[in-house]
């Protein structure tokens, strides 16, 4: 009887003699054409679900594999001269396996734009994925990374997506915030301590994700309100305690989640309100908290008014505390009605024709 492994061999072996009949009557039809794209004469090669331990000596020439379908086996590694004669194909798919490492002859796929590599058990990213400059999308979610390619952003110019999620990420390189290709940014579920400063010339960006890194991030730099594209951002189940004051920029902001974090600035009540108003709080906040005079006629809104009171709203403090006035300089209630002070309330003070009125 056939052993497992030759049988896993001829139904691999069956499946690109099959491909390259089809790829020969493809070539016999279009062989009346004058011109024929290169595209055309390339094969779509998916060898998914077979529980492949390791791959067989192909049959098929690889130069003329457009697309690799490697996912849902057991493969433990890609051997090097494989992916090195991979030299036209665009798509790479090698999901649920168990890779440990990718082959550093990844760097010789020039024309690669789809890398995925995710549901793995890669604890790091060759250097030479940085040489595949046509990448545009790399997924490399549900592994054990811990760290990316420190020059990653430099290369990659045409990266598009990045997706990292579910990994042990604690940074990402700040060599990132040149990616001025990319769209979307899928940190989540990491160890992320901290973003990256510069984030503002990822003008392109539409969707950041870095919720779920639970205690470990704590805080936004101030460059995410310069996203001027941004219509995404999801932070949930964090430990941040502060939205920065420029997120007040974001027009373009169609969707915040801030879910599971401990924020006190913005307060509750303001997110209740919705988005408009989150944004127009950080807004007030970032211009120095200068509001229009209070409509009420209350004695504390006029000494607020005419500059007798030295306080101002929760949209002009830096802390964000409970709504009221704050007084800069603490003073007991003795010393406020003491006679040095007692002529601030005076009504001659506060109403004379004199500098309280003048703008």
């Amino acid at each position: 009887m056939m052993c497992e492994e030759q049988q896993q061999q001829q139904q691999v072996m069956m499946r690109m003699v099959e491909l390259d009949n089809n790829n020969k009557k493809g070539d016999e039809r279009s062989s009346g054409r004058r011109f024929i794209e290169d595209e055309e004469r390339l094969n779509i090669v998916d060898l998914s679900g077979m529980s492949l331990d390791s791959l067989p000596k192909p049959s098929l020439n690889l130069t003329t594999i457009c697309k690799l379908n490697l996912s849902n086996n057991n493969l433990q590694s890609i051997p090097e001269s494989l992916t090195a004669r991979l030299l036209n194909v665009v798509a790479l798919d090698v999901h649920s396996n168990q890779l440990k490492f990718l082959p550093n002859s990844i760097g010789c796929l020039s024309k690669l734009k789809t890398l995925n590599v995710s549901g793995n058990l890669l604890q790091s990213l060759p250097k030479t994925i940085e040489n595949c400059r046509s990448l545009e999308e790399l997924n490399a979610n549900f592994n054990k990374l811990t760290k990316l390619p420190e020059t990653i952003g430099f290369e990659l110019i045409n990266l598009k997506k990045l997706a990292v999620n579910s990994n042990k990420l604690i940074f990402l390189p700040r060599s990132i915030t040149h990616l001025t290709s990319l769209r979307v940014l899928d940190a989540r579920l990491n160890c992320l301590r901290a973003l990256p400063e510069d984030l503002e010339n990822l003008i392109n960006l539409q969707i950041l994700n870095v919720s779920q890194n639970f205690q470990y991030l704590q805080n936004l730099p101030y460059s995410i309100g310069l996203l001027i594209s941004l219509l995404e951002l999801d932070v949930s189940y964090n430990k941040i305690t502060a939205l920065p004051d420029s997120m007040g920029c974001m027009k373009k902001l169609q969707k915040l989640s801030v879910e599971g974090n401990p924020l006190v600035s913005p307060p509750a009540e303001v997110f209740e309100q919705g988005l408009h108003a989150v944004k127009g709080y950080l807004s007030e906040k970032m211009n120095g908290g200068h509001k229009s005079p209070p409509k009420k006629k209350s004695w504390v809104g006029k000494l607020v008014k005419y500059g007798t009171f030295s306080g101002y709203t929760l949209r002009g403090t830096s802390n964000g505390e409970r709504e009221g006035f704050f007084i800069s300089e603490y003073r007991s209630i003795d010393g406020l009605a003491s006679p040095r002070h007692i002529g601030m309330f005076s009504p001659r003070r506060l109403f004379s024709p004199g500098r309280y009125f003048t703008r």
